[in-house]
């Protein structure tokens, strides 16, 4: 399938049980999970009936399944406290992700806090971030997929040509690559419902970090104006992006076999009619 599309599921309650059963509900093809609480530290152990469920049934419905780290990650914090946090809870994300056959974990980008220079925050990006890349040496180890932010505060990556120096920092490692999240990049100045927007956006991404490494699409409408930096999502169609931006996103050749997982509002039923959405501006 050229781009499978699904959603974000709640899995509290059991990531096979309740996971998978929304997803079904949602007529999702593919799905994108915490594995953690996205606003805390903890790292729970997880329940391996259900992980051994979900990976199979998964398999056997052709899911393809991601993951979420939690949101409180920041490599680029000058709290040493946050980054030891974060290199262990990332670390678990990715661990995690491999029991339960997830094939990458989405993880934010952050922010040089504490009126730090951009590239002292890079530099420790390199330091501890670099180390769990080297750490995923199996077949079935999953991609570290970057996601910008909508350029609030001191953003490290907001705008597409932001995740070049990234990328630098990171060797452009083999397991690393992108989730572009469609509302934070049109709030951080890409205005996607432009003139050929969307294809402008996407060419820009594939020039800045090369092709390939568009992994995963968060599909999400903007609540706000092209650069207004918030990240408030709406419903497909229901926002400043509108609809047709959506249907470009599906011919471009960067996004060729990449899922789209929508994080909308509106519950099950929002959920459902954003797939459905997707679906009839795929064909």
């Amino acid at each position: 399938m050229r781009n499978p599309v699904g959603g974000h599921v709640p899995v509290a309650g059991g990531l096979a049980t309740v996971g998978l059963g929304y997803a079904r509900t949602l007529g999702a093809e593919t799905v994108q999970v915490f594995v953690a609480n996205p606003r805390g530290w903890a790292t729970p152990a997880g329940n391996p009936a259900q992980d051994e469920r979900f990976r199979a049934e998964c398999e056997a419905e052709g899911l393809s399944a991601w993951v979420h780290a939690p949101y409180l990650i920041n490599f680029g914090s000058h709290t040493e406290a946050t980054v030891d946090h974060s290199v262990t809870s990332l670390r678990h994300s990715l661990r995690r992700a491999r029991e339960i056959g997830a094939r990458g974990v989405v993880v934010h980008t952050g922010s040089a806090t504490g009126g730090r220079p951009r590239e002292v925050a890079l530099a420790q990006v390199r330091e501890r971030m670099r180390p769990l890349l080297d750490e995923l040496t199996h077949d079935d180890d999953p991609f570290l997929l970057l996601e910008s932010t909508a350029g609030q505060g001191s953003s490290l990556c907001s705008r597409a040509e932001d995740l070049g120096p990234y990328f630098d920092a990171l060797d452009h490692h083999p397991r690393l690559g992108i989730c572009l999240d469609t509302c934070h990049i049109f709030a951080a100045g890409h205005d996607l419902a432009g003139p050929d927007g969307m294809a402008r956006t996407l060419d820009e991404l594939v020039a800045t970090v090369g092709e390939g490494r568009l992994k995963l699409i968060h599909a999400n409408d903007s609540e706000d104006v092209v650069g207004a930096r918030k990240d408030r999502h709406a419903n497909i169609g229901a926002g400043h992006i509108g609809e047709e931006p959506f249907r470009t996103l599906f011919t471009h050749p960067a996004t060729a076999g990449v899922p789209l997982v929508i994080e909308t509002p509106g519950g099950p039923e929002g959920h459902a009619a954003d797939v459905e959405r997707l679906k009839k501006l795929r064909e």
